[in-house]
């Protein structure tokens, strides 16, 4: 009987981006990457679009992209931030895809998601129906086909989900076993109880609607899945393919699909190399012949259902109480603080159903004098998120719109429809799933509402915050310095909110440190300098300037004048507003100018609350990155005369450290602190220079015999980064000896670290060579030509070093 196995993964990240920039501000968490995301695409996206097959040895025989063989889906927000900040991991998945069709009659790996990952049981009908929308205009706009399934967030289903799912042409979702309640075969009458996870989840199974439209469903292996997230069954790539080969039963009479379904991050970032653990039994299915790999929709294309199915409503693959995780203190938590409790997720959910139904009753009426369907306008508006250039968006509104709209107008339905967003954003399951209100997942959900709120005021003239917060209160954090959900949203909410006139300062206060050109563009807004002045007088600086600020996302723009002092440390004083009247903006920067020029300086933060009132902002208001910047750059010249300072302690002091190590006598920790700090700091700075391998071994040697702390994140991350720098400049120029040396005295210095270098892109570099050039050198060496041959053997020396079983890699004649 046919056997036919499928891995499928659902890879998702919450979205993190600051709501009013629509960027992902710097995350100290992820140290040493930037934020979450960029971590988690390093340690699983990316590793799985180019994974490695190893020998016995643990050399690299191969080197695959699991994503040809395996089923995924991608939160559609995910995807968002992965085209533009990881473009070629972002690239490799879409191939993937792609290349998957040639191999499963035309059908690609991919399946499509809901788009922000609500729960969509708990969703009104509107919001669901948009969801789903939503997430199958993001996929054709990226996969460049009709997705045939779709990953409801969380597993969460009901009866009306999977009647919109196939209203919308989706032939089948994935459920966890438990989900499924009766069974029966198609065209008899008894039905036969399954519950408690009993189906077999090797067949793909009808769903009839009430509407009378019908669904498939796929059930996932629940044992193996569960193994495979939560029992370390990637710890061994053997062990991997033993399991899922016992899923097998020559009992059943059918082919049999063995699937499995589990977050995709399992493979890489919940497990180390788990990636390599997927690849490795891929390829030891595929290549002994045990079964063949298949992806859901080329099975249901060859093997529709013969039975069909029942599902409990309100059930979902990670509550065991259904969908009570995003409602209710159910009793699902991580199983850090037992002590806590989760009573706040339910009035955190009536909070946001609150601000949804205020916002929609206004929403209606006001979007219906200017679109033919508020509603289905809604639906259609993906394809401005997915394109906000002027061009779209007018075509956007030609389509949409009942007449012909002046500019103003279209800000305001743009407004309105980020008002929409925003209020499903608002709904991200993760802000309910972990254990505190004050978790940064929990906070970004309301960071959502607070944009939804902002935007309502500035549309309807009037304050729904207030009754927000009043229900808000009603979350009570487990923390008390947190309080409740108001207090959170006062603390951490408001203080992030962002006008126009925030935009100005930023660019005010930066320009104090950077050049701007006349068009410039500051996360979602793009800036047009009309007049700028910079005048310096020691340390201090005072700026003033006219710019044009225009939001990308909704078309708002606003002129705005500005005065900023720099006191020469970290004090900086503000002030942003709009000036109407070009001879009012004369008027304060020449009566600023002059005090400035004339040394009265205590006099301008007085000049400035009567040209700017309450306008007013320090170096609080720039944004987090710009802000690490700023206070990078200011504190640059105290931090270099503390190196200084330990460097020369850590030399005066340096034969005395090796004699008190020899006398078995514990240093002063002055001596220690000068020591760890000064080390550390030249052996980073070791590889921003030409390498000494002698030295870096010196440095390495006193940090071990001493015992000393190494920044070991921070040390690899620009080791790896220089070694991969040299590798792109090797495939950019292969013949240069040059390179050749520096890349062997990395390698050198790589076998002395305490610590391994991930190798990752390195390796993926040479491999590309090794497939582009390496033949041809191969070729002159057979007639004589001397350098090819010497780079010839450097190149398999390099290959060695890194881990390639070169004699499998490297293409023959």
């Amino acid at each position: 009987m046919d056997r036919f196995i499928c891995i499928h993964g659902h890879f998702y990240q919450p979205p993190r981006e600051n709501p009013w920039l629509e960027a992902i501000e710097i995350q100290d968490s992820a140290y040493p990457y930037h934020d979450w995301n960029e971590k988690v695409t390093a340690e699983c996206y990316a590793p799985n679009s180019a994974s490695r097959i190893l020998d016995g040895e643990g050399r690299i025989i191969n080197i695959l992209s699991n994503y040809v063989r395996i089923s995924f889906d991608f939160g559609p927000t995910l995807l968002s931030w992965m085209e533009t900040h990881a473009a070629e991991t972002y690239q490799a998945i879409l191939d993937a895809d792609v290349q998957s069709k040639e191999h499963h009659s035309g059908h690609g790996n991919a399946i499509a998601q809901a788009y922000n990952h609500i729960i969509l049981p708990l969703a009104n009908m509107r919001d669901r129906r948009t969801q789903i929308i939503w997430g199958i205009k993001d996929f054709e706009y990226r996969f460049k086909r009709s997705p045939d399934g779709m990953w409801l967030p969380e597993t969460a289903v009901d009866l009306e989900t999977l009647d919109v799912l196939a209203e919308n042409r989706i032939k089948f979702t994935i459920l966890a076993p438990h989900q499924a309640m009766k069974v029966r075969r198609i065209g008899t009458g008894k039905w036969k109880e399954i519950s408690g996870g009993r189906i077999d989840p090797t067949r793909a199974y009808l769903c009839r609607l009430p509407s009378g439209r019908r669904i498939n469903i796929f059930f996932y292996d629940g044992p193996v899945s569960n193994a495979v997230a939560f029992e370390r069954l990637l710890d061994r790539g053997e062990d991997f393919a033993n399991r899922l080969l016992s899923g097998f039963s020559d009992q059943r009479q059918w082919p049999q699909i063995l699937n499995v379904a589990t977050d995709g991050e399992s493979y890489g970032h919940h497990h180390k190399f788990g990636d390599m653990a997927l690849a490795y039994v891929l390829n030891y299915i595929e290549s002994n012949g045990l079964a063949r790999l298949m992806n859901y929709a080329e099975y249901l294309e060859k093997y529709p259902p013969t039975h069909e199915v029942q599902i409990f409503e309100n059930s979902s693959w990670s509550c065991a109480h259904g969908v009570e995780r995003w409602r209710n203190n159910c009793g699902c938590n991580t199983g850090i603080h037992p002590e806590w409790n989760q009573e706040w997720r339910a009035p955190l959910r009536k909070a946001l159903d609150w601000l949804r139904d205020e916002i929609s009753s206004r929403y209606e009426p006001v979007a219906g004098n200017y679109l033919k369907s508020p509603w289905n306008a809604r639906n259609e508006y993906i394809g401005v998120i997915l394109n906000r250039s002027g061009e779209n968006i007018n075509k956007f509104f030609e389509e949409e719109a009942l007449r012909n709209l002046n500019q103003d107008e279209k800000v305001i339905l743009l407004k309105l429809l980020e008002l929409q967003r925003h209020a499903m954003l608002m709904y991200t399951s993760c802000g309910w799933f972990f254990d505190e209100l004050s978790g940064i997942e929990t906070v970004q959900v309301m960071q959502y509402a607070g944009r939804a709120i902002q935007l309502a005021e500035e549309l309807f003239n009037d304050s729904i915050e207030k009754g927000f917060l009043e229900r808000l209160a009603g979350a009570r954090s487990n923390l008390p310095v947190y309080r409740n959900g108001s207090y959170i949203y006062e603390k951490s909410v408001k203080p992030a909110l962002i006008d126009l006139k925030k935009v100005g300062v930023h660019y005010a206060v930066s320009s104090l440190f950077e050049d701007y050109p006349d068009r410039s563009r500051i996360y979602c807004y793009s800036v047009y300098k009309e007049d700028y002045q910079r005048t310096e007088a020691g340390r201090m600086k005072l700026a003033t300037g006219r710019i044009n600020i225009t939001s990308e996302i909704t078309r708002v723009t606003e002129p705005i004048s500005f005065c900023v002092l720099h006191h020469g440390d970290h004090n900086v004083n503000g002030g942003a507003r709009s000036f109407k009247e070009d001879e009012a903006y004369q008027s304060m920067r020449a009566e600023i100018s002059r005090t400035f020029e004339g040394g009265a300086i205590e006099d301008i933060p007085g000049l400035m609350d009567r040209h700017f009132g309450m306008h007013n902002y320090s170096l609080r208001d720039l944004f987090r990155d710009e802000q690490r910047k700023f206070l990078n750059f200011l504190i640059s010249k105290t931090v270099s005369d503390s190196e200084i300072l330990f460097r020369q302690v850590y030399e005066n002091t340096h034969s005395l450290m090796h004699y008190l190590q020899e006398s078995g006598i514990p240093f002063p920790s002055p001596f220690h602190i000068a020591a760890e700090f000064a080390l550390n700091l030249v052996l980073k700075k070791a590889f921003e220079a030409e390498i000494d391998v002698g030295k870096i071994q010196e440095i390495i040697g006193d940090i071990k015999e001493w015992n000393l702390s190494i920044d070991s994140p921070g040390l690899e991350f620009i080791i790896r980064r220089e070694f991969e720098g040299m590798m792109e400049r090797l495939n950019e120029n292969p013949a240069d000896p040059a390179i050749m040396r520096e890349i062997k005295k990395m390698l050198d210095v790589r076998d002395i670290l305490p610590f391994e270098i991930n190798l990752w892109h390195a390796q993926n570099t040479y491999h590309r060579i090794a497939k582009s050039f390496y033949k041809d050198f191969l070729l002159k060496t057979k007639i004589g030509d001397e350098n090819a041959a010497k780079w010839v053997e450097e190149f398999r020396q390099i290959g060695e070093s890194i881990s390639f079983n070169i004699e499998a890699v490297l293409p023959k004649e």
